[in-house]
């Protein structure tokens, strides 16, 4: 069976819960203040201790062999070991590099407009070239998009620019609740929403159908652990 982003996420105690998943994307270029790769590891142990569930590495100008030991680092700290972060594993995934994600032990690739077609790596990987629990995911911007990407049997999708962000201009005006909640209910894949969400909005998301939200800004720039915990417990406490 296809791997599907819709899985019950273990909860705090380790057994499946149905809260909504959210994911930090990294942007190590945004961050405040130190952009190294050990200050961008400092950034996702927090996110993992704050209670994310997934993180997508998504640091597109990284030579392949600094991006492979930045993921190794990520899936090490993730995984449910003596003395983990958290006693449930958090998936991480991929930008872009399905070679990179694979060596890794990455969960999952998320595609990208330049990417391999979701349709072939789908294929691919399918065909015993992956884990079977393995995630494709891609992202789409309009219910057509969604529609392919559930044809090509991804395991789910970003929909947005939900909110203005100065990281999506270029996918032109925001789409809005209405439109993701159109996506939530038309496809059977999870829809992830993105594009300037954040605490105050992130429960808007999830009312409208979303399976879970994704971000950057809403984890590097929160106050503290602290501050950064209660808005994810938050969401999570949304459905």
């Amino acid at each position: 069976m296809p791997a599907r982003a819709n899985e019950p996420v273990a909860g705090p105690t380790g057994r499946p819960s149905t809260r909504p998943i959210i994911c930090y994307v990294t942007d190590r270029k945004a961050l405040a203040g130190d952009k190294s790769l050990p200050a961008l590891l400092d950034m996702i142990r927090a996110a993992a201790a704050a209670g994310v569930d997934w993180v997508q590495i998504r640091e597109k100008d990284l030579p392949a062999r600094e991006l492979f030991a930045l993921v190794e680092q990520a899936v090490a700290l993730a995984s449910v070991r003596p003395g983990s972060i958290r006693p449930f594993s958090i998936k991480i995934i991929v930008n872009d590099r399905l070679d990179v994600a694979l060596a890794a032990g990455a969960a999952g690739v998320h595609l990208g407009h330049a990417s391999a077609p979701a349709r072939e790596v789908v294929s691919w990987c399918r065909a015993g070239n992956a884990p079977a629990d393995f995630l494709i995911g891609v992202s789409c911007h309009s219910l057509e998009g969604a529609q392919d990407a559930e044809s090509a049997g991804t395991s789910y999708t970003y929909f947005g620019p939900i909110y203005e962000t100065p990281s999506k201009i270029p996918f032109g005006k925001p789409q809005g609740v209405e439109e993701l909640a159109q996506v939530a209910k038309t496809v059977s894949i999870p829809v992830i929403a993105i594009g300037g969400v954040n605490e105050s909005n992130a429960a808007q998301c999830i009312r409208a159908g979303a399976a879970g939200v994704a971000a950057i800004r809403m984890i590097q720039d929160a106050a503290d652990p602290t501050s950064l915990k209660r808005a994810i417990d938050a969401i999570h406490g949304s459905r």
